[in-house]
């Protein structure tokens, strides 16, 4: 879910008018820095997404509105939901007393605890709980959103094998590296579950491709 992106695009449109002032620079930076971050996290690039998320939360922190700085921690834990990284929301929690129902909603959701699903963005809505369906997911327009319900489903241990492989197609459709070796590892180890050993074999030939090492 992108809360933060979301906020700040809206935030730059009314500045964008001309009966409104530019919008100041920490607006455009953390802005551009958050979706550099996302990028270059799911492509697998490490070290560029640690630089430019801490980009991000300086421009924010300097606001001295926690709810912002909130948001970008709970971009942080989202992204690497969808990549199957189970993770505590570290960054987040210092924060959770100055954020809202819906950021602590959101913020228990990633962690596959029970929240009211009406707090919730709609596109996570059905899957509040952790028991939506690849039908269900599928709606999901947002291919990042669709992955970090997929890895909530994951992590409460209810996904099916077409959950695995919608979420499979969808971070190989957007060449998101990190992801997509995620879900293919755990097609491979339900495959080797299943003594599917073709399978088994076309999933590693396929993460060799796709991690680099074929």
């Amino acid at each position: 879910m992108r809360m933060l992106a979301t906020l700040l695009l809206a935030l730059l449109a009314a500045a964008g008018c001309a009966s409104r002032p530019q919008a100041p620079d920490w607006q455009v930076d953390a802005h551009g820095a958050l979706g550099s971050y996302e990028q270059a996290y799911l492509g697998g690039q490490t070290r560029a997404a640690d630089a430019e998320f801490a980009r991000a939360r300086r421009d924010l922190s300097a606001t001295g509105l926690a709810s912002l700085v909130a948001r970008a921690e709970l971009t942080r834990c989202a992204v690497q939901v969808a990549s199957l990284e189970f993770e505590p929301c570290a960054g987040f929690e210092p924060l959770r007393a100055d954020s809202g129902p819906a950021e602590q909603a959101y913020a228990d959701y990633l962690q596959g605890r029970t929240v009211d699903a009406a707090l919730l963005p709609p596109q996570h809505r059905a899957s509040a709980g952790g028991r939506a369906d690849a039908a269900a997911l599928a709606q999901i327009a947002d291919p990042l959103s669709r992955l970090v319900a997929a890895g909530v489903v994951l992590r409460a241990g209810n996904a099916s094998a077409q959950v695995l492989q919608l979420a499979v197609d969808t971070a190989s459709a957007q060449g998101w590296r990190r992801p997509l070796l995620a879900w293919l590892g755990a097609q491979l180890k339900l495959a080797e579950q299943r003594g599917a050993g073709d399978e088994a074999q076309r999933l590693r030939r396929r993460i060799a491709l796709a991690g680099g090492t074929a």
